[in-house]
C-alpha cells in the first residue's frame, strides 16, 4: 500500500495542471488514467487513420490528404489569448519552454452574411466596413477609455461607477450603435450570449482591454497556438510535475474509489491500493458526482483550401454573435493548418462548436459549415461523422466534505478563458488559498510568432 497527498484521475489538460501546480508546491500526487495517452476528452489524435477509428469512419482516408502522420487533430480546439490566463500559467509554471506558438492570422466576426476582421486598432476601426463614420468616432472613443481605465483611480472611470453601471449603460454611455454593441460584447469582451449587457461592466472592461492589449503584441491576432497541437500542453504540465515527483500510471483501470466516513481514503486499481488525502478527476470517474448543464457540439472539418474571405488565412479565429442566427448563444469556428505542424502539406483542419439549443443540433451549426464549403470527402460523410456531442457536466458539490474535486466539462468557446477560472476555482477550493500570478512574467519571445 502507497500513500500520497493527492492522486489525479485523467490526464486532461485541467487535471495535468493542477497535479503540476500542487506537485511543485511539495505535493505528492499520484497520476492514474484508463487511457493510453495524453488529453483525454481534449486529446489531440494522431495518425488521421486514428481519428477515422473514433468516429468510426467507413474505409481508410483518402490519399488526397496526405501522409497521416502528419495529422494532429485536436478533439477541443481552443486558442490562447496573448495576454490571458493560460499563458501567464505557462511562463508562471515554466512549461512555456516546451511549446512553440504561431500567432493566429486573422480575427473574424459574422455580420448579415458576411465575414468582417474584428477592428481592434484605431486603423482597424477607420477601415471597418462594420462601422459606419459616427459610430467609427464613438468606437474609438470607448477604446480609449478602457485603455485608460484604472479600476483603482476614479479619475479614470469618467463617471462610470464600474460595479453598478451595466455594460449595456456603459455601451449606451459612449452613444454605440447596436452593430458596434454586438462587436464589442461578442467579438471582443468574449460574451457569448446577452446576459452581459444587464451585468456590472466591471468584467466587460476588463475582458475587452485584455483583448485588446492581446491585439497589441501581433496586430494579425489576439490569439496564439501551439506547434504540433493542444496534445503538447498536457504533456508539458505532466513532465513538469514529474520533474517534482509527480508518479504517472496510464492505460490503467480504476476499480474502486474508496470512501471512509464521507472523506476519500483510497483508489483501488488493478489489484494495488493507492491511498491518499485527496482526489482530483474528471466526470467520467464520478458520473455521480455531476450533472448535466447543457450540451455542446463540435463538427471537424478537414479541407484543402482556406476559408474564403479571410484573405487566404492558413489560420483564423471567427465568432457568429447569436443574435445573427436568432440563436441565445454564439458560434464559434477554429482554424488551423499545416503551418502549424497539425495537418498534412496544404490541408486545413476547421471546427465548428456551440452550445446546443434544440433537438436539431447539426442544422444550428450549419451557416457555419456553409462558410467552409467545399470540404473534402463530403460523400464520406465528413461533416456527419466527425461530429461530436458531449454533455457539458459540472460538479454537484464543491469537494469539502468529501475531498473529491471534480473538473468541469470543456465549454464551447474557442479560448481557454473559461477553463483557467475553473483550474483557479478548483486550486482554491483545494489547498483554500488563490493561485497568485505575481511571479509571472507575461513575455513571450518575439521569436514564436516566426
Amino acid at each position: 500500500m502507497q500513500e500520497y497527498d493527492i492522486i489525479v484521475l485523467g490526464t486532461g489538460l485541467k487535471e495535468c495542471i493542477l497535479s503540476a501546480l500542487l506537485s511543485s508546491h511539495g505535493k505528492r500526487v499520484l497520476h492514474i488514467d484508463k487511457n493510453p495517452y495524453y488529453g483525454g476528452e481534449s486529446a489531440s489524435i494522431t495518425p488521421l487513420e486514428q481519428l477515422y477509428k473514433k468516429f468510426e469512419c467507413s474505409g481508410p482516408p483518402s490519399p488526397l490528404m496526405g501522409r497521416g502522420k502528419d495529422w494532429n487533430v485536436d478533439l477541443i480546439p481552443k486558442f490562447f489569448l496573448v495576454n490571458g490566463q493560460l499563458i501567464q500559467m505557462l511562463v508562471h509554471t515554466g512549461v512555456m519552454r516546451y511549446l512553440d506558438f504561431k500567432v493566429i492570422e486573422g480575427s473574424y466576426v459574422y455580420k448579415a452574411g458576411k465575414l468582417h476582421t474584428v477592428p481592434a486598432t484605431e486603423e482597424q476601426a477607420l477601415s471597418s466596413d462594420l462601422l459606419g463614420m459616427f459610430d467609427k468616432r464613438r468606437f474609438r472613443k470607448l477604446i480609449h477609455f478602457i485603455l485608460n481605465y484604472e479600476g483603482s483611480d476614479p479619475r479614470t472611470h469618467q463617471d462610470i461607477n464600474p460595479q453598478k453601471t451595466t455594460t449595456g449603460d456603459l455601451f449606451r454611455h459612449f452613444d454605440l450603435g447596436l452593430d458596434v454593441m454586438e462587436v464589442m460584447g461578442h467579438a471582443m469582451a468574449l460574451h457569448h450570449s446577452e446576459d452581459y449587457l444587464d451585468k456590472p461592466c466591471a468584467d466587460s472592461i476588463k475582458r475587452i482591454r485584455l483583448y485588446l492589449e492581446s491585439m497589441a503584441r501581433y496586430k494579425s491576432s489576439p490569439y496564439l497556438y501551439p506547434l504540433n497541437g493542444l496534445g503538447e500542453l498536457p504533456q508539458g504540465f505532466a513532465r513538469l510535475s514529474a520533474e517534482h515527483g509527480g508518479t504517472y500510471l496510464v492505460n490503467r483501470v480504476v476499480d474502486e474509489i474508496v470512501m471512509e466516513n464521507g472523506k476519500v481514503a483510497a483508489v483501488k486499481s488493478q489489484g494495488d491500493l493507492f491511498r491518499c488525502k485527496q482526489l482530483i478527476c474528471g466526470a467520467s470517474y464520478v458520473p455521480h458526482r455531476v450533472k448535466r448543464v447543457g450540451r455542446v457540439i463540435r463538427v471537424i472539418c478537414l479541407l484543402n483550401h482556406p476559408i474564403k474571405h479571410t484573405h487566404e488565412a492558413s489560420s483564423c479565429h471567427i465568432i457568429i454573435p447569436q443574435t445573427q442566427l436568432n440563436r441565445k448563444s454564439d458560434v464559434f469556428i477554429s482554424m488551423v493548418s499545416c503551418t502549424h505542424n497539425v495537418a498534412s502539406e496544404g490541408m486545413y483542419i476547421a471546427t465548428v462548436s456551440t452550445t446546443i439549443e434544440t433537438s436539431n443540433p447539426e442544422k444550428e451549426v450549419q451557416p457555419a459549415l456553409d462558410l467552409m464549403q467545399p470540404i473534402m470527402q463530403k460523400q464520406v460523410l465528413l461533416i456527419k461523422t466527425f461530429v461530436s456531442i458531449r454533455n457539458l457536466l459540472v460538479p454537484s458539490e464543491n469537494g469539502a466534505k468529501s475531498q473529491i474535486f471534480v473538473t468541469g466539462s470543456y465549454d464551447a468557446t474557442t479560448h481557454f478563458e473559461t477553463e483557467c477560472e475553473d483550474i483557479k476555482n478548483m486550486y482554491h477550493r483545494i489547498t483554500g488559498t488563490k493561485f497568485c500570478f505575481a511571479d509571472a512574467q507575461n513575455t513571450i519571445d518575439e521569436s514564436d510568432d516566426d
